[in-house]
């Protein structure tokens, strides 16, 4: 199997809903979509799409892509864990009087998706 284009699919699964492009893309188009909003099912039927269509015999494709679905949740964690990594490094490297000040070469516009929520939490622990 080819091992990169698994890890590489499951990576893009995760890193979508992750950063909400998909739930930007349901916004779009007016309904939602369960299968591709989930990465665990996202990452587990992409997998499997990918395998029977690269000749691959059923079950080991089943077994990649229950494997590919499992990481995917791992993944989602450490992703989250970044973000909060992240949020927390920016606030000690930016911190200024005024908390509506953008530091400089920001536009001053916060994230859209699942990021901005995250500094709001991190804000509300600190």
């Amino acid at each position: 199997m080819e091992w990169i284009d698994i890890a590489s699919i499951v990576f893009v699964c995760v890193t979508m809903n992750h950063l909400g492009l998909i739930g930007v893309i349901e916004e779009r188009i007016g309904y939602e979509l369960p299968v591709i909003n989930c990465p665990k099912c996202s990452s587990y039927w992409s997998v499997f799409a990918f395998t029977l269509v690269t000749a691959h015999d059923i079950i080991p494709s089943l077994a990649v892509s229950f494997l590919a679905s499992y990481t995917a949740i791992w993944l989602e964690l450490l992703e989250a864990y970044i973000d909060t990594l992240y949020l927390w490094l920016y606030g000690k490297i930016t911190s200024t009087d005024n908390g509506d000040t953008a530091s400089d070469g920001t536009d001053g516009y916060d994230a859209a998706g699942p990021v901005s929520g995250l500094q709001e939490d991190c804000e509300k622990s600190n």
